[in-house]
C-alpha cells in the first residue's frame, strides 16, 4: 500500500463515521488503518499515536482518528474527493486480487459494496459487481476455480483499461 491508498482508505472510513452506528467502521479499523497509513509513509502528528493505541485505549480511536483527519487536510471531506478516494481504493483491491494478495472473491465484495455502489455502478466496475453478485446468489455453495479466476480477469481488465486510459491522455 502506498501513501495515496492509505489516504484513500482513510478518506472512506471518514465518510462512513456519518452512517448509522451498525455501518460505522470499528475502532480496531480506525486504529488499523493508521498502522497502514505509518507503513505507507504518510506523516501526521498524531498518526502515531493513533497507531500506537493498545486495545483497552481503541475507544479514544475515533477522537484520534479525528485529529489526523484534520492534520492532513482531509477535513472537509468533499464528494468529489471522495469519489476519487473510491476509485483508488478499487484499483488498488483490483490490483491485490491480480497479484493474489487478496483473496478474488473478498476484493470482488469490497470493489462492489465499498467502491461501485458509492459510486452509483459506473461503466468500469460493472463486471466485478456482476461477479460480486453471482457469487452471492451462490449462498453457502461450494465456489470453484471458475470463481476465482473470474474475478481475477475482470480485475486484470479494470486494471488494463485504465492503462490504456492512461497512456492514451
Amino acid at each position: 500500500m502506498d501513501a495515496v491508498v492509505a489516504i484513500s482508505l482513510m478518506r472512506m472510513a471518514a465518510a462512513d463515521l456519518s452512517m448509522a452506528p451498525w455501518q460505522r467502521p470499528s475502532d480496531t479499523y480506525l486504529v488499523q488503518l493508521g498502522i497502514d497509513a505509518l507503513v505507507a509513509g504518510v506523516e501526521a502528528p498524531s498518526l502515531p499515536l493513533l497507531a500506537g493505541l493498545a486495545r483497552g485505549e481503541h475507544p479514544q480511536a475515533r477522537e484520534m482518528f479525528d485529529l489526523v483527519l484534520e492534520e492532513l487536510g482531509l477535513l472537509p471531506l468533499t464528494s468529489e474527493d471522495l469519489a476519487k478516494a473510491r476509485w483508488t481504493a478499487a484499483r488498488w483491491w483490483a490490483t491485490q486480487i491480480v497479484a493474489r494478495q487478496l483473496d478474488p472473491i473478498h476484493g470482488a465484495k469490497l470493489i462492489h459494496e465499498e467502491a461501485a455502489a458509492e459510486l452509483d455502478y459506473p461503466d468500469a466496475l460493472q463486471p466485478i459487481v456482476d461477479l460480486a453478485r453471482r457469487i452471492d446468489l451462490l449462498n453457502d455453495q461450494p465456489l470453484e476455480q471458475q470463481h476465482f479466476d473470474e474475478v481475477t480477469s475482470a480485475a486484470r481488465d479494470l486494471l488494463a483499461a485504465d492503462a490504456y486510459r492512461n497512456s492514451s491522455l
